[in-house]
């Protein structure tokens, strides 16, 4: 009676799936005419040549977008920030030749808008934005996704940036920028990335950083404290359980055979109490 779409698995749905909550269909075809999109990681000593790439790319008449964690600077956080990455794009790739539009969620519903359409229409070659652009945004044209400090992202969001180019018949490319000092999760991430476009391969790399989440509730991660397995290392025990569960239950519903009895008397202890999901193990 549902059907759940996704192009990025959160941990919990590939949790939920793996409890058999949801039965997985994958589509690992790409749709007629596009291109798989090439990723490549590179550090802040690459930037001059990303940006030689940039203007090759709009020479050929395509767009690009350029992502930033932050607005403005932080005190707090070593990342780049959008504010001072807009002026040093505009330096580097100035008026009248070039056109660059900003977006973010600071900015009231109409100026977004404006600077949206002038990027949709290619009145501006490049957009400059946070993650305000990782839903909903369809440019064909535009060809070239850069992620800025993109060790800051998590990998389904890193995943639905990529997303937004490769929507057009040109090869598209997903640039991930980062610092010199990341975090073994960080580089993992980003290595992953690079490695796969495979929305569940990458889910699965992301429930082993950062656990399932909450099964009954919204929380998209965390860690699931079960009474015996691990969600991670005895996927593969849980599907045969699963499997074994459902074949149970086929050939004997009510479990009226005696070698199923004992599962029969689990069940009733079990729901006396009002969540059973406490009890899963």
């Amino acid at each position: 009676h549902v059907l759940v779409m996704t192009a990025t698995p959160i941990p919990r749905t590939l949790a939920m799936s793996i409890y058999g909550d949801l039965d997985i269909s994958i589509i690992d075809e790409l749709p007629p005419g596009r291109k798989e999109i090439k990723t490549v990681w590179r550090s802040d000593a690459h930037r001059l040549g990303v940006f030689k790439f940039i203007r090759e790319e709009i020479e050929k008449g395509r767009q690009i977008y350029i992502v930033y964690p932050l607005i403005n600077e932080s005190e707090a956080l070593d990342y780049k920030d959008l504010m001072d990455g807009y002026d040093s794009i505009s330096r580097s790739f100035p008026a009248p030749e070039f056109q660059v539009s900003i977006v973010h969620g600071q900015m009231n519903a109409a100026a977004k808008a404006y600077e949206m359409d002038r990027f949709v229409n290619g009145k501006t070659q490049i957009m400059v934005a946070t993650t305000v652009i990782e839903v909903g945004v369809n440019v064909p044209n535009a060809s070239v996704m850069i992620i800025e400090s993109a060790e800051r992202f998590g990998l389904s969001q890193l995943h639905q940036l990529r997303g937004r180019v490769g929507r057009g018949a040109e090869q598209s490319f997903c640039i991930l920028m980062s610092g010199n000092k990341l975090s073994q999760e960080g580089k993992t991430r980003l290595e992953t990335m690079v490695a796969s476009s495979d929305g569940f391969e990458i889910a699965e790399v992301d429930l082993k950083l950062r656990g399932p989440g909450d099964l009954m509730g919204t929380q998209q991660s965390g860690v699931l404290q079960l009474k015996i397995a691990d969600i991670v290392k005895d996927a593969d025990l849980l599907k045969k359980a699963r499997e074994i569960a459902v074949t149970t239950l086929k050939s004997d519903p009510y479990l009226e055979n005696s070698s199923n009895k004992p599962i029969l008397l689990a069940y009733r202890a079990l729901v006396k109490h009002k969540n059973i999901w406490n009890y899963i193990s």
